[in-house]
């Protein structure tokens, strides 16, 4: 989503506590098209494992639900706390939960109860940030916090669960844990280390440092969200062939004369573009073998060269299940996926000249026409990432 020239990147990393195949850290976010908000969540069960997930995801999505249907926060707060199941050992409900609402304006609102306060970081600056408290009617032991703020370009708000401001707990160095006050320095020198840091970047580095301090070894689920407000990153991505040869030319001139990243997906389309811009396609020889893929390639003025459809549809599967690319080996489709999660605006081209080749009965079912691959994944950009995402045929 944009607002003007700016633009508002929201992205989380999480990690389960150790031993636990699911966190008990839930982040939820949606897109209130109409009224060109962001609404975002995290929850943080009680407890860690799948009680935990259950009470997380309950509160997350109820916040989420009130908060983009803007009824009033008391209330649904309220309504959030009446709902929850009392633990059967403690004899409580109870989930903590931040909610970051963000227009397309700038204007900002943030409810708050029971996780570490959010952080926000402006470049050259420390921002304080007023806060009003009150106790809902039913909970008067429990205290929610709300904000509200407008921001500007380059500002970012980060809000984590207590895995990371408590990591390290009981250790010699960090006997009470990390603490608010060395994650915000953490986060403040890596950003002025790296002004441009994206949201995806600083989420995993502050959960990588996290769990650091943790030993290595994460000692409760830890989550960390980031909003960041910039100019936005553009992205061009040209695939297939167009359906007239009389149009070649105009996809060369487009190639050339787009500003920003650019990325050719397709065997025919890059030879194309080489042709007519007379440069080089170069594969790297040295680059290891993948069973899932072709390699990649390069050529001047191009952040990367890559087969098509196969590529592509790789492409949606690890964004449909939400791969981290720290973990994975390095191939053409998990560096297509990194860019694309990379930025902002993405402007696919693509050819509608039919490829004989994917007529052939013998082709898998799952091998789809390129134009459809890429469908997917701009839906799955636009919901899943908030990314903003242009298809134009030709």
């Amino acid at each position: 989503m944009s607002g003007g020239e700016s633009f508002i990147e929201i992205d989380s990393c999480q990690r389960a506590k150790s031993g636990q195949l699911i966190s008990g850290d839930i982040f939820l976010t949606e897109q209130v098209k109409e009224e060109g908000r962001i609404v975002s969540v995290l929850s943080d069960g009680l407890g860690s494992g799948v009680k935990a997930s259950v009470l997380a995801t309950m509160t997350a999505t109820m916040a989420l639900k009130y908060t983009a249907s803007s009824i009033d926060i008391r209330r649904s707060a309220e309504i959030i706390m009446d709902t929850l199941p009392i633990c059967s050992v403690r004899k409580i409900s109870y989930s903590t939960f931040t909610v970051v609402d963000v227009a397309s304006t700038g204007q900002t609102r943030i409810i708050e109860h029971g996780n570490p306060p959010f952080l926000l970081i402006r470049p050259g600056g420390h921002l304080q940030v007023d806060k009003t408290e009150f106790r809902p009617e039913r909970w008067q032991e429990r205290v929610i916090s709300y904000s509200s703020f407008d921001v500007q370009r380059e500002d970012r708000i980060v809000f984590f669960s207590d895995g990371i401001t408590q990591a390290g707990m009981g250790e010699y160095l960090t006997p009470l844990g990390w603490g608010q006050e060395n994650v915000e320095k953490y986060v403040r020198e890596l950003i002025e280390e790296t002004p441009h840091i994206s949201a995806r970047a600083l989420s995993r580095a502050l959960v990588a440092k996290a769990e650091e301090v943790d030993g290595l070894t994460a000692k409760d689920d830890i989550t960390c969200g980031v909003v960041y407000f910039r100019s936005p990153r553009q992205l061009l991505v040209m695939t297939g062939a167009p359906f007239s040869r009389l149009h070649d030319q105009d996809l060369a001139r487009m190639a050339e004369r787009t500003l920003g990243r650019k990325v050719i997906c397709g065997g025919t389309t890059a030879n194309i573009i080489s042709r007519l811009l007379g440069r080089e396609i170069q594969v790297d020889m040295h680059q290891p073998l993948d069973s899932k893929v072709p390699p990649w390639a390069r050529m001047q003025g191009f952040e990367l060269v890559t087969e098509g459809t196969l590529t592509l549809g790789e492409v949606a599967r690890l964004l449909e299940e939400g791969f981290a690319p720290e973990d994975m080996k390095s191939n053409a489709a998990v560096k297509l996926a990194n860019l694309l999660l990379d930025s902002d605006v993405v402007h696919f081209v693509v050819g509608t000249k039919i490829n004989e080749a994917h007529q052939d009965p013998n082709i898998p079912v799952e091998l789809e026409l390129r134009r459809n691959i890429v469908k997917h994944i701009a839906q799955l950009l636009e919901s899943k990432y908030m990314k903003r995402v242009v298809i134009q045929y030709i």
